[in-house]
């Protein structure tokens, strides 16, 4: 056959549109159109490149039925919500992939009800136009033991917005920021933190060496002719790295000693937003930091307060205050649902003992107790019982680098269903309820630490597909 012959064969764009298995959708057509068109396109892409090729089609020229059944499944996906949920059986507690902490039922429920009109910013007393962090401001502040508290839509959009609104120039400095080498820190996606502190046009200085920063660095970026000098310091808490070994770094406390001597703030990028202490977190806390010097602390909503993606200010009235008015403030802003879901995660820690919120249910799960279900669900499964193997779980999400949580994993026996630990783990994945786990030398783990909160049946119905 004719390369022209094969292209004539490929189904005229109006025949397409008016197959019955996209017309019943009842979509827009020319959204149908535009994505027949690009699937008409593909497909005489690939029959040319055959023909300049001069190689036979791998696959017989698609059909009308074809061309029509890969369209709606584009379409399908499309109309499905998203992102979908997923258990997440990885073992790392934060999974940035997966969207770092779970809501609680209450943050779930707040940001529900504030889904519709809600009092975002007016005064329902007065009637008059109010702040939508006029509730959520006082008590982060009180929570953290802070003057006063900002919230912005993440965690780099705080630390962009402290270091723009305090590193400005002054009549005493040309603007800019000051940070150890040490501390240049590389987050995800490729990501730095420098870069993002800069990117309001305000530059970051470096200080020191990788391994080894001293006061007088910072001091030497303090005490430069006015053209030079930098307007404030930065502190980035190494949250997803260590280091070892000919290392030296100051105390932020002694760094604060100095910020003060030079009229200076101190922004301290903590990252991680923990509370309180916790037996198995050994990080600091938000006030630990004020309580040293720290004149704003920045953090995220979604790590370790257990909260949603948000980004957070604590700390001084007077540089709060500067970083609100800063016309920044407005671009990061929050949205109402993130603010909606923060404020109940907010007052979840402010009762005694234990917050009730996932990340806690997750990090004080018992191991024995892990282990227990571990072979209630191999029991139910008729698995053997070497399917339960000891694990370490991670906090993650840039927290808490090289801390190991004792943990519990089911790893099936795929030799007897023949199957790869790939191809299982694809299969869990493209589930009803999509699950993922994590391979490891040749097999699939699924961590139960992660999976507290899901109900054994649902469990149950997932591994049942490696059957």
């Amino acid at each position: 056959m004719s390369g022209a012959e094969q292209l004539r064969r490929l189904p005229k764009v109006d025949r397409v549109l008016d197959h019955p298995a996209l017309v019943e959708l009842g979509l827009r057509r020319a959204i149908v159109h535009r994505l027949v068109v690009a699937a008409i396109e593909r497909e005489r892409g690939r029959v040319l490149a055959a023909l300049e090729l001069g190689a036979p089609l791998l696959a017989p020229v698609a059909s009308l039925e074809r061309i029509a059944a890969t369209v709606r499944a584009q379409l399908d996906d499309w109309l499905s919500p998203h992102p979908r949920p997923v258990l997440n059986a990885t073992g790392v507690l934060l999974h940035t992939n997966l969207g770092r902490a779970p809501l609680s039922t209450a943050a779930r429920e707040a940001a529900l009800a504030a889904a519709g009109y809600c009092e975002l910013e007016i005064e329902l007393d007065t009637g008059k136009r109010g702040s939508r962090l006029a509730h959520l401001s006082p008590l982060l502040a009180c929570l953290f033991q802070a003057e006063d508290a900002l919230v912005v839509n993440n965690g780099a959009a705080a630390l962009l917005l402290a270091c723009t609104a305090l590193g400005a120039p002054t009549p005493d400095a040309a603007g800019g920021v000051a940070l150890s080498l040490g501390q240049h820190v590389e987050i995800g996606d490729g990501f730095r933190v420098a870069d993002m502190a800069a990117a309001g046009g305000v530059p970051i200085v470096a200080v020191g060496s990788t391994n080894r920063t001293h006061l007088r660095d910072y001091a030497a970026a303090l005490d430069q002719p006015a053209p030079e000098r930098v307007s404030a310091l930065l502190w980035a808490h190494r949250s997803n790295f260590e280091q070892h070994g000919f290392v030296a770094e100051i105390e932020l406390g002694e760094l604060a000693k100095l910020a003060r001597a030079h009229s200076v703030p101190l922004i301290a990028d903590l990252g991680s937003g923990l509370v309180d202490g916790h037996d198995q977190i050994a990080d600091p806390t938000v006030a630990s930091y004020i309580e040293q010097g720290a004149t704003i602390v920045s953090f995220s909503g979604d790590k370790l307060l257990g909260g949603p993606q948000a980004g957070l200010l604590a700390g001084s009235a007077a540089a709060i205050a500067r970083c609100r008015r800063h016309p920044l403030a407005r671009a990061l802003r929050c949205g109402k649902l993130a603010l909606a879901a923060l404020h109940a995660t907010a007052a979840a820690h402010l009762r005694e003992g234990t917050p009730s919120l996932p990340l806690h249910t997750m990090l004080s799960a018992n191991h024995e107790q892990l282990r227990d279900r571990a072979l209630r669900l191999c029991a139910a499964l008729s698995w053997p019982d070497h399917c339960v193997r000891s694990s370490f779980a991670t906090v993650g999400g840039g927290s808490l680098p090289g801390h190991e949580l004792a943990s519990v994993a089911l790893v099936p026996d795929l030799q007897s269903v023949q199957r790869s630990a790939h191809d299982a783990a694809a299969i869990l994945r493209r589930g009803r309820i999509p699950m993922v786990g994590r391979v490891h030398a040749g097999e699939l783990w699924l961590d139960l630490r992660t999976l507290v909160e899901v109900e054994d049946q649902v469990l149950l119905a997932s591994l049942r597909q490696l059957s």
